[in-house]
């Protein structure tokens, strides 16, 4: 590229250099002589005849034009004291920021952190010192493509290097706004309209010469950038029609918008930039297609999730973001119903990022649909152990890049993948839920330690989702500890959360009923407490010891009965809260500890007393059938015919009925225990009755 100042082009290109004949930019008015560094205040006349005039920054010599490119050289041996300060000046200062343009290439090209580091922070700070002598001229439209350049080159340093937008690189491009407003002589009532009524205003002139186009547009896609990551929607919509010179304006589509708008190229005599227009229209592109389809796949707007996120991937998508794209495409082709080409886009995530996290997941979640229940788990397993694997991310471009542009991922988002132990729980209860209680439990014991390492945990629930809060990940441990037969491990574990909760019990009166109502968090909903004893209790009968578990059975019910809700118009599902227990889970809770312990009194041949359990469990729980069949057993055993016959007519006709799904969920531990004691086989008990039942005798 020609190392020649901005007057270096035809003569009617020279001629628009100097808005009035006779002046030159450099100089200052009453008497000031502009120097490379800054101002310097004449004391005396100039023999050359410069002179103050009256409003006017200019020598009252002739004009003396930039030199052009044959002269370029001579140029800068020019003293600044001579006739041509302002053409030396310029070419000096256009070379200073290709220079820094350079430098900061060379920066990005280095493969040592610590000089690439370094490089690009002096290629910044000579950015600043440079745009403060322009900055110290007053405005002319001769020297604004340099000044704007370097504006430009100075926000897209800055902003990768910081990696991201801040409000200093709004005030930038204010300042550069309104020196060009400054040249308008239109600044003043207009400062107060912020950064769209600048944007506003510097558009709508028809008189801007056409040198300044170039890098008004570079700098309004600098705009555009810090709006899109700033969420300005508005804003940037605004902008984008405007630079498309209202011919859209009916158009809110970004993309459509995006596509539309046209930068000016950069001629070849230009000053050099990090980064032009047209890549930089590119970038935003992308980076738009992308938010847009990921935040209409969490709405659920599949068709057009699918529709932008291939415009994003179709785009200048470096490799770590299309990755993420491919993960996005494989979430909306699973929900809307075509797994195999959602594998294939997640296959082609893990082929192509380093991040492994999201398509894992999300390949879990698809086999899980998919009813391959190994290779989810599998998936799982490698989550897990690709979160604990530190990635070395590239060192990032000294451009403005489509990752500066996106948000953080949602929790809602596929490419939220959580953290190792949330992973690591996704695992374990899993395995638990399938019917793999060994990996379980040493998935849940693996999990403890991670979450106990170096900090005693809080009973709060971590944000949703995935994952319980603590205490239910104690209970669902203890839960496939008794499921996988090691039942002393399960004791420990339930010791372990008892003695954490221990200063709870004391006012555990008060706790129930803030639990009841779900006006406090967590730890003010108790019912793992009993739920905690419940598992004790099981884990004493796996070991033999009946009174031990009739013991614990007993404390859980002592606890439960106290949470006995009061507001009898409350619904059964009321308490939904993260951390709480609803009715129906107290319910259920209850009935499984009366059926726990009525069964330890028929194990030890107390049945009145078993009696009792099972029939205060239906009581508790109607629709509790499983504590129905033990109650129609015991009756039979005890041969109380006609209360068993009563029973049986009920049970009888309740399995003709259509069983309906349960609009409610149960904590995972308390599925798995009442998964313990269901009734063995329903039909045979209810066959058998009904051939011990008289004929009916015919009249």
């Amino acid at each position: 590229m020609e190392e020649a100042g901005l007057g270096a082009a035809t003569g009617s290109r020279r001629e628009s250099i100097s808005p009035v004949k006779g002046e030159s930019p450099l100089l200052g008015p009453r008497g000031e002589q502009r120097s490379c560094g800054g101002v310097r205040k004449r004391r005396d006349p100039s023999p050359l005849g410069w002179g103050p005039r009256r409003g006017r920054a200019y020598p009252a010599t002739a004009p003396s034009r930039c030199p052009g490119p044959a002269s370029a050289t001579m140029s800068h041996q020019t003293p600044l004291g001579s006739s041509v300060p302002h053409a030396s000046c310029l070419d000096l200062w256009r070379e200073k920021n290709d220079q820094l343009v350079r430098q900061a290439k060379v920066a990005q090209d280095s493969r040592l952190s610590l000089r690439r580091q370094q490089l690009a922070q002096d290629a910044l700070e000579g950015f600043r010192g440079l745009l403060h002598s322009l900055r110290g001229l007053p405005a002319a439209v001769p020297v604004l493509p340099l000044e704007l350049t370097v504006t430009c080159n100075f926000i897209t340093l800055r902003a990768s290097l910081a990696q991201g937008f801040t409000e200093d690189q709004a005030q930038d491009i204010q300042q550069g706004l309104e020196r060009v407003l400054e040249t308008q002589e239109q600044l003043g009532p207009r400062l107060e309209c912020g950064l769209r009524g600048l944007w506003d205003s510097i558009l709508g002139y028809s008189s801007l010469l056409l040198e300044l186009l170039p890098a008004l547009h570079l700098l309004a896609g600098l705009q555009a950038a810090l709006w899109l990551s700033t969420d300005s929607l508005g804003d940037l919509t605004f902008l984008l029609q405007t630079l498309n010179g209202n011919q859209s304006e009916a158009s809110e589509n970004l993309l459509l918008l995006l596509k539309t708008w046209s930068p000016p190229a950069e001629e070849s005599d230009a000053p050099l930039t990090l980064q032009d227009a047209r890549g930089l229209r590119d970038v935003l592109l992308t980076a738009s297609a992308y938010r847009q389809g990921l935040q209409e796949l969490i709405t659920g707007s599949l068709p057009r999730a699918l529709s932008s996120l291939q415009e994003a991937a179709s785009g200048l998508c470096p490799r770590p973001v299309l990755a993420q794209v491919y993960t996005a495409l494989g979430t909306c082709l699973r929900k809307m119903g075509n797994p195999q080409r959602a594998l294939l886009y997640l296959v082609a995530a893990l082929k192509g990022g380093s991040t492994w996290g999201p398509p894992l997941l999300e390949a879990s979640r698809l086999y899980r649909q998919l009813g391959n229940t190994a290779a989810e788990l599998e998936s799982l397993e490698l989550l897990v152990e690709a979160l604990n694997v530190t990635h070395s991310s590239e060192a990032p471009q000294l451009l403005i890049e489509v990752e500066l542009l996106l948000p953080r991922p949602h929790p809602a988002s596929p490419l939220h993948c959580g953290t190792q132990s949330q992973a690591k729980y996704l695992l374990a209860s899993r395995c638990l839920e399938v019917g793999r209680a060994e990996d379980a439990a040493e998935h849940y014991l693996d999990l403890l330690a991670l979450m106990l390492d170096g900090s005693e945990p809080k009973f709060f629930p971590p944000p949703p989702p995935p994952g319980p809060c603590i205490p239910e990940v104690f209970l669902e441990a203890a839960a496939a500890l008794i499921q996988a037969g090691r039942a002393q491990d399960a004791l420990t574990v339930c010791e372990e959360l008892l003695s954490r909760t221990s200063s709870l019990l004391p006012k555990m009166p008060q706790l129930w009923e803030d639990a009841r109502k779900g006006t406090k968090e967590s730890p003010h909903c108790p019912s793992w407490v009993s739920a905690t004893y419940l598992l004790q209790g099981q884990a004493w009968v796996q070991l033999g010891a009946q009174k031990e578990a009739i013991s614990e059975f007993s404390r859980c019910l002592e606890l439960l009965f106290r949470a006995t809700p009061k507001d009898k118009e409350q619904g059964p599902a009321s308490s939904g809260k993260k951390g709480c227990v609803s009715d129906v889970a107290l319910q259920q809770l209850r009935a499984a500890a009366l059926i726990s312990r009525g069964l330890q009194w028929v194990a030890s041949g107390q049945d009145t007393k078993a009696l009792q359990d099972f029939l205060l469990s239906v009581q508790m729980c109607p629709g509790h059938q499983d504590a129905s069949f033990h109650l129609l057993q015991t009756l039979r055993r005890m041969d109380r015919r006609d209360e068993a016959t009563a029973l049986w007519w009920r049970l009888e006709a309740q399995t003709k009925l259509p069983q309906e799904n349960a609009a409610w969920s149960l904590p995972l531990y308390l599925e798995t225990y009442l998964g313990w004691i269901c009734f063995p086989d329903r039909e045979t008990l209810l066959e058998e009755f009904q051939t011990s039942l008289p004929e009916p005798c015919d009249l």
